[in-house]
């Protein structure tokens, strides 16, 4: 069974907190609790996001976080991507040159493999953060 991280399910959370919020600028512990994300946990999340350009914090009092584009020009892949890194279904199909697999050529599953995670980073690609909104 695929699983999806906390990571990602808590970023997305939060990223969509921030998509439909009615403020300009949310406060990390407001998220937090309206969430119900650990503090410190959450974070790490927004602190990953804001390294790949995906939110933008402002520092001090009155400070939080808030979208650093439109949720029209978001992809959900690129929210996993920024928390997750390139992850894949299974080794083989992955770009990392160290793995090599002695029955990659006469692999019967390999083909199956591929195909679903094709699929399943054509769908992330295809929702932006304004589909989920809707």
């Amino acid at each position: 069974m695929l699983k999806i991280s906390t990571k990602s399910q808590y970023g997305l959370r939060a990223i969509v907190y921030l998509a439909t919020s009615k403020e300009k600028i949310n406060p990390l512990r407001v998220i937090s609790k309206k969430e119900g994300i650990s503090f410190d946990y959450l974070e790490k999340i927004l602190s990953k996001l804001e390294k790949t350009g995906l939110v933008k914090a402002k520092k001090g009092v009155l400070g939080g976080y808030f979208l650093a584009k439109s949720p029209k020009k978001i992809k959900i892949a690129e929210i996993l991507k920024a928390l997750e890194g390139s992850t894949f279904l299974v080794k083989c199909i992955g770009s990392d040159k160290k793995f090599h697999c002695a029955r990659a050529r006469k692999c019967l599953t390999k083909n199956l493999w591929k195909k679903i995670q094709d699929s399943i980073n054509s769908t992330l690609k295809s929702v932006t953060l304004a589909d989920l909104i809707k």
